[in-house]
């Protein structure tokens, strides 16, 4: 059932046979990013709900005047760590004390799309709506993420609609060009199974902000491509893997591990609005690292068209030298996105991420994102971290590739 919010405007939930022609109508409509010349349009491969499909409860609402759809939101419920606390194994021994992570459920709200020249604050009674469903789903909190200089949607969700603002990821982006990447021969990459993943992962990074308790689902997911370790030659291979458990509790001096999604399958992109000039001198630069590969010639990939990238997710490790791991992982995965036929590869890291030094990008591809966040209702216990949107920022952050 609708609910009628104005005599002409009805909220109600998206039915894919009936609406999508019309909802891709509303995103072709749409730019997403920076205002000006340049702008990114989202192609969903014919299925409107593709960027919360994954996720373990999801809703996509519509707007609706007469037979025209002007408006749609997206939104998914996940359990994720918020904090974490100190435990204790035994009542009176106080040696072997560690943390282990406080989980919640909260929401995600993506896809807010109004289309141009409406009015009426139909942004608003979307995400009033979706924040409903999200509160009849026992949703202890509620987030967005935009571009930080995307003013309109900032002010929607921290002026009417309650949110603060809370984090402030970088979303780094790095052209796969021409010619492979090099990998440092110094290091060893190690290819985990989904299990020996998700044994480190939540051996290691549990207590991370945002970690999904069910990375199980995303590790097993047909789109996650595998996870990689990088580690000094000479300390484990393939052949002498020995085990999650072994090797974290011995591991080299330095490692790092990271994770790749494989959202060409999902949804593909595109940048319009590029004169031709840009495009000439991408075009050209293209030409060249092909023709010359040994050069290793970095070369602006054919964004202008319809393109896939691969999204490193999980990314982590440590040691003196986990920069250096980090960086041979990045060139391992530009290899193979480079072998699936993508233009980029992307990752999402906490401002505060030390290894995020070792992770090339190209600041005219990057941005700094900007998530806000809401705690839903008032009645629920403060638990062992208090209210999550007063915590301050961790080194760290998980960001869900479901949800890219």
């Amino acid at each position: 059932m609708g609910e009628e919010l104005s005599p002409t405007l009805v909220v109600r939930e998206f039915d894919l046979n009936k609406d999508r022609e019309r909802v891709e109508t509303v995103e072709r409509s749409c730019e997403v990013g920076p205002s000006g010349k340049l702008s990114l349009f989202t192609d969903m491969l014919g299925d409107p709900i593709c960027r919360v499909r994954h996720s373990p409860a999801f809703l996509m609402l519509v707007a609706e005047i007469g037979e025209e759809i002007v408006g749609m939101i997206r939104g998914c419920i996940k359990t994720v760590t918020c904090g974490k606390r100190l435990s204790r194994n035994g009542k009176y021994n106080n040696t072997n004390v560690k943390h282990v992570p406080v989980y919640t459920r909260v929401a995600y709200i993506l896809g807010l799309r109004v289309a141009p020249n409406q009015r009426m604050g139909i942004g608003l009674k979307l995400v009033h709506r979706m924040e409903s469903w999200f509160r009849d789903n026992d949703a202890e909190y509620s987030y967005m993420a935009t571009e930080r200089d995307n003013l309109a949607s900032i002010k929607l969700f921290t002026d009417k609609c309650g949110y603060s603002k809370f984090r402030n990821p970088s979303i780094l982006v790095n052209p796969v060009f021409a010619h492979r990447a090099r990998v440092s021969p110094r290091v060893t990459i190690v290819s985990l199974s989904p299990s020996d993943a998700e044994f480190v992962y939540r051996r290691h990074f549990a207590t991370t902000e945002y970690f999904p308790r069910d990375i199980d689902s995303i590790l097993n997911n047909k789109l996650n491509l595998g996870t990689f370790l990088a580690l000094p030659n000479g300390s484990y291979s393939a052949e002498t893997w020995p085990g999650p458990d072994l090797f974290l509790s011995d591991p080299p001096h330095s490692w790092a591990m990271v994770s790749v999604w494989n959202t060409k399958e999902v949804f593909t992109l595109e940048v319009r609005g590029a004169s031709r000039l840009k495009r000439t001198l991408a075009k050209t630069s293209r030409l060249v690292d092909r023709a010359l590969p040994w050069l290793r010639l970095p070369s602006m990939p054919d964004l202008f068209r319809p393109f896939g990238f691969q999204f490193m997710y999980g990314l982590g490790g440590e040691g003196p030298e986990g920069v250096k791991m980090v960086k041979a992982l990045c060139g391992f995965v530009h290899n193979l996105a480079m072998e699936k036929g993508c233009s980029v590869v992307a990752t999402e890291v906490s401002s505060n991420e030390p290894l995020r030094f070792g992770i090339p990008h190209w600041k005219m591809l990057s941005c700094e994102d900007l998530w806000c966040m809401k705690r839903l209702g008032e009645d629920y216990s403060d638990g062992s971290v208090g209210d999550w949107t007063k915590s301050q920022p961790g080194m760290s952050i998980f960001v869900d590739p479901r949800e890219v």
